[in-house]
């Protein structure tokens, strides 16, 4: 008890002290970020762009589809270009003719090799000099460079809107017509591509050769190599990774492991029968199973569109469903199906911990239930609809999509969801009470569960924090403590201490053992992981200490994950403990591949990304979603349908679940993701990562490499994986049908308090 007491203690110093670091760099991102030029003029006065456009064309973009539509500073998604790389890339060629035809009066391709070296010279001089003026706020350009910009910005006018010369490019980029029908929003939208690559390509104030997002991205003709901070830190992390890995192993082999206590003779939870609130989560199961089927179908409908940019096999389904909306259907209902699998859970094991059903718990239930269907339907329709009518900025801020990866429902249901969570929390909380007031043994792994309960419902609160206007790079750090703290750090925790609980239930570990482990595991997991969070903020206009915080700390975040292929063997063995135990057969084998991809979709995919040498080369490109789906699937999707099969356990008889469907669903789900994973995606991230570093980012994303013969070949070598995932899906659909089948009338309830028939 003294040694659990001490790692509480060394849990809430390292909490405190985690995200202490992390608010400050907030503050110094937020003093740091490239600034908004109340105007962009040129030598001459003439006026490019105005007061207030830069903030008007982000909105704008966002309102477009924004990160569904392409990427900014690299985050988003991957068949349209990166507008800041390839408005940097395009104006640099602009310039180049310019300078061409005015110093030499031929084209470039005609110059000698002493007259490029000059115009090459003089290029970069344009664009690495910094001529913010700070005391009026503008930015002052060249002549010269005045007429690149207004080059490059007819380009995105024309593309943005419905000129016919563009269709071709539209199609490429699986873009619909007049994404933007008003000329002011497509003037503003150049003015805040033509910033972010500014902050890309120009250095910092005092130094030289250093731009603002950390010369991001790699573009050899403005200057834009990897840096040496991005080079030496990336050592720093491998060396950490290893000594890391080294100090685990000693630890796990140095440490005295007690030996599994004898599993019960019999199924501890048998005779446990489910109170009315408990029963309530079922239809909270089948809904989760509804949405895997419908993002399986956005997911199918979006890789598509990677080959036929707005069609599907020759049908004209860009009219009614854009890529833009299938693919922010895709990713927001992925969330809300681990998230709906995680919070029924909760609300399924409260009562059975505490072995009291509070009053009007069920209606509670019911409510929330309800409430997050309204939720789910009612943003996914507005985020359709606004897209498709052009809605404009405040729409899709507040009702529609907020263009946003992950993070894309309008403001009001994003007030809706937190109220909806912190109304979850409320009803964990007082069927939970009782269980914490009570001493017993598992008390800790309660109150473990209760403070990452907490933890999710409280966080929540930062998808809140920025507003139409904010400065961009302080919306992708909000944004990244949503996602990444959110999803990978609280949730991880409640997951991780539910299973342990429902393993001391079943008898199959030991309490006092579980108790000190999981308060351990928590220590590591969040030591690396709330500070690992920058490394998805390492080029989106952040100070460079961004970088040397998160290589660090990224890389540990690593360490622990190379240790879960074990402990998801040691479950495996659990399987073998006892008979009766192989009725929890498959919720034991999806915690079994939690721990194979945590190992090799968080961790091996996860670490090729993340040092910032890496990262430099591939962020924006395939490797980055071969990671993404093998983790946020193989991990916490794995999880969500592991921790639903144990409840659906305890909500039906026995002799009612058609198992025989659990062995399909179970292979065909992880092996299709394999599949896809190392079948397409990754060899496609490697393709694209060669073009990077050969020529650029902008390359990497062009329709020449996007739509080659090779990358679409990779495309469709996606379907055997996806027709097997499919089908994985589908196995389990008939699954739960099946138990809805057979299920006639309401179990009976024992007078006996779930907990109490578990403790006998």
């Amino acid at each position: 008890m003294r040694s659990t007491r001490t790692l509480w203690r060394w849990l809430g110093v390292i909490f405190l002290l985690s995200f202490a670091a992390l608010g400050f760099l907030g503050w110094q991102i937020h003093l740091q970020a490239p600034p908004i030029p109340k105007a962009v003029v040129s030598q001459d006065g003439q006026v490019l762009f105005g007061e207030g456009e830069v903030t008007r064309g982000q909105q704008a973009w966002l309102a477009a589809g924004g990160q569904q539509l392409g990427t900014v500073w690299g985050h988003g998604s991957y068949v349209a270009p990166d507008w800041s790389a390839d408005w940097l890339h395009r104006e640099a060629l602009a310039l180049r003719d310019l300078g061409a035809a005015q110093r030499y009066g031929k084209p470039y391709e005609q110059l000698g090799v002493e007259q490029r070296g000059a115009l090459d010279a003089w290029v970069k001089s344009e664009f690495r000099r910094n001529t913010y003026d700070g005391s009026r706020g503008v930015i002052v350009v060249s002549r010269e460079r005045a007429r690149a910009i207004e080059q490059t910005a007819q380009h995105y006018a024309g593309l943005f809107g419905a000129a016919p010369e563009f269709d071709g490019l539209r199609e490429a980029y699986a873009m619909t017509a007049d994404a933007l029908p008003s000329a002011d929003d497509r003037k503003a939208l150049a003015a805040f591509f033509f910033w972010s690559a500014w902050a890309a390509a120009t250095d910092r104030p005092g130094e030289q050769g250093l731009s603002y997002t950390s010369n991001w991205p790699h573009e050899p003709l403005v200057g834009n190599t990897m840096t040496t901070s991005a080079a030496m830190w990336s050592i720093v992390s491998v060396v950490l990774l290893l000594g890391g890995i080294a100090a685990m192993l000693w630890f796990h082999s140095a440490r005295k492991h007690e030996e599994e206590p004898a599993a019960p003779k019999t199924d501890p939870l048998f005779g446990a029968k489910a109170t009315a609130s408990m029963r309530a989560t079922r239809k909270y199961f089948f809904a989760v199973i509804g949405l895997i089927l419908l993002q399986i179908g956005m997911g199918i409908v979006t890789a598509h569109y990677a080959v036929e940019g707005q069609s599907l096999f020759g049908l004209p389904l860009a009219e009614v469903l854009p890529y833009v909306v299938s693919r922010t259907a895709h990713t927001q209902v992925g969330i809300f199906w681990i998230a709906t699998a995680w919070l029924a859970t909760g609300l399924y094991i409260a009562p059975l911990l505490s072995g009291q059903e509070p009053r009007l718990q069920k209606l509670g239930v019911d409510v929330l239930f309800w409430a997050l269907i309204a939720i789910v339907v009612g943003s996914t329709a507005t985020s359709w609809l606004g897209h498709l009518q052009r809605q404009g900025a405040d729409f899709t801020f507040w009702i529609g999509n907020q263009g946003l990866e992950f993070t894309s429902m309008g403001r009001v249901w994003q007030i809706l969801l937190f109220v909806g969570l912190l109304f979850w929390l409320l009803l964990m909380g007082r069927a939970l009470w009782p269980a914490l007031k009570r001493p017993s043994e598992t008390r800790g792994l309660i109150a473990m569960v209760f403070l990452s309960a907490t933890c999710i419902g409280g966080f929540y609160a930062t998808s809140l924090t920025w507003g139409q206007g904010t400065h961009y790079s302080m919306i992708e750090y909000w944004r990244w403590w949503l996602v990444h703290l959110w999803v990978e750090g609280f949730f991880e925790v409640f997951a991780t201490a539910v299973i342990a609980l429902i393993f001391t239930r079943l008898g199959l570990i030991r309490t006092a053992t579980a108790n000190s482990a999981i308060v351990l595991e928590t220590i590591v997991f969040l030591f690396g992981g709330i500070l690992g969070t920058l490394h998805h903020l390492y080029f989106t206009g952040t100070p460079t200490s961004v970088i040397a915080v998160g290589a660090v700390f990224s890389a540990l975040e690593v360490v622990p994950l190379t240790l879960i292929g074990l402990e998801g063997w040691a479950t495996y063995q659990r399987t073998k403990a006892a008979p009766w135990v192989a009725a929890y057969k498959w919720p034991i084998l999806c915690f079994v591949a939690v721990g194979f991809w945590n190992t090799v979709g968080a961790g091996l995919l996860g670490f090729a990304i993340n040092p910032p040498a890496s990262l430099y080369y591939v962020q924006g490109l395939n490797l980055t979603p071969a990671h993404g789906h093998a983790a946020l699937f193989g991990v916490y999707g794995m999880l969500g349908i592991g921790l639903m099969l144990f409840c659906l356990r305890g909500l039906y008889a026995r002799e009612l679940h058609a198992d025989r469907w659990l062995k399909p669903a179970f292979w065909g789900l992880n092996l299709g993701l394999a599949m896809m994973v190392f079948m397409s995606l990754v060899p496609a991230g490697i393709y694209q990562a060669w073009a990077s570093v050969t020529q650029g980012l902008w390359y990497a994303r062009s329709p020449e490499i996007v739509h080659s013969k090779l990358m679409e070949a990779l495309v469709w070598l996606r379907v055997p994986g996806d027709v097997v995932f499919a089908a994985g899906a589908v196995f389990l659909a008939v699954y739960g049908a099946a138990l809805l089948r057979r299920h006639s009338g309401e179990p009976r309830t024992l007078d006996v308090p779930a907990a109490k028939a578990a403790r006998s």
